[in-house]
């Protein structure tokens, strides 16, 4: 298996300068590796890859990997909008060392199978390393349905992995018993659900703050122990719940901070939280039992 258990969406903390905080970075990194995790996520959507220079995402994924050292899988989101840019991503990825991709279908571009076929052939090529195909429709704006997935993958033999995100966890049980694929949940308040269908990871934004919950989350419903899980899960999910949002990245940058971790500024074109979320949040996070500084 290439990619199973927690594998956190892996933040990008900004200093006050607004520079790559590489430090914080790999302090975050190594927090979630000492809890447990079985892999890391860097320059995804959590991430802020979209605000990132090409020297910044070399940066962050070479952090990310020097602090992992081997001990797990390392995956670098190389999602674009073109073939050449999303290519040109996963060169950089393949550089600095990772053991596989997370890649989108081409942003925003409804395409036929032929299409995203040659698209994910590309970026196998370039990689070098296994795929994990990447269904987003809030972030595409369409949905890579479990046909499409399916077709592609026949014809990619490197897309070994699937992370599932458009909220339906019925698509985990299709993906499950119609592919050969790993399939992972991507949504973190459809973690219990997707485990219970046969998810064999999480792609997880709260596991950069509650990486030990989550880890024990997936145990005991592989040792069904629904009860405890479903407790484990009741503190998780008031957090959990704003990964599904527009301002996943300001809720969970003020987790990190929250936990006393790194999180840290976003970029623009985001914004911060007004009082309101950043009330939300603190409900979310003294659900934890985190203290809330924000």
């Amino acid at each position: 298996m290439h990619f199973p258990g927690i594998i956190p969406a892996v933040i990008t903390p900004f200093t006050a300068e607004d520079a790559v905080d590489v430090a914080g970075l790999r302090a975050n990194t190594a927090h979630v590796l000492a809890h447990g995790v079985r892999g890391l996520v860097a320059t995804g959507t959590m991430g802020e890859a979209g605000q990132l220079s090409t020297d910044e995402r070399r940066a962050v994924v070479e952090a990310v990997v020097a602090e992992a050292a081997g001990s797990v899988p390392v995956l670098a989101g190389v999602s674009a909008g073109s073939t050449a840019a999303a290519v040109a991503n996963a060169v950089l990825s393949r550089e600095a060392g990772v053991s596989g991709v997370m890649c989108l279908p081409p942003l925003n571009y409804r395409g036929r199978v032929d299409e995203y076929v040659a698209f994910y052939r590309a970026v196998a090529e370039a990689a070098g390393v296994p795929i994990m195909a990447y269904n987003n429709p809030e972030a595409t704006g369409y949905d890579f349905t479990p046909e499409l997935i399916a077709a592609v993958a026949a014809e990619v033999p490197e897309i070994v992995a699937v992370k599932e995100c458009s909220g339906d966890a019925r698509r985990i049980a299709r993906l499950v018993n119609d592919t050969d694929l790993e399939i992972l949940v991507g949504g973190d308040d459809w973690a219990l659900e997707g485990f219970a269908t046969g998810a064999v990871g999480w792609v997880s934004g709260v596991a950069n703050v509650a990486p030990a919950e989550c880890v024990r989350l997936q145990e005991l419903v592989e040792q069904g122990e629904l009860a405890e899980a479903r407790a484990v899960y009741r503190r998780l999910l008031p957090l959990a719940r704003l990964d599904m949002t527009p301002k996943l990245v300001q809720y969970f940058k003020g987790s990190l901070d929250a936990a006393g971790l790194h999180g840290g500024p976003v970029r623009g074109p985001r914004r911060p939280l007004d009082e309101a979320e950043q009330a939300l949040l603190r409900s979310a996070v003294d659900a934890l039992g985190l203290h809330a500084t924000a």
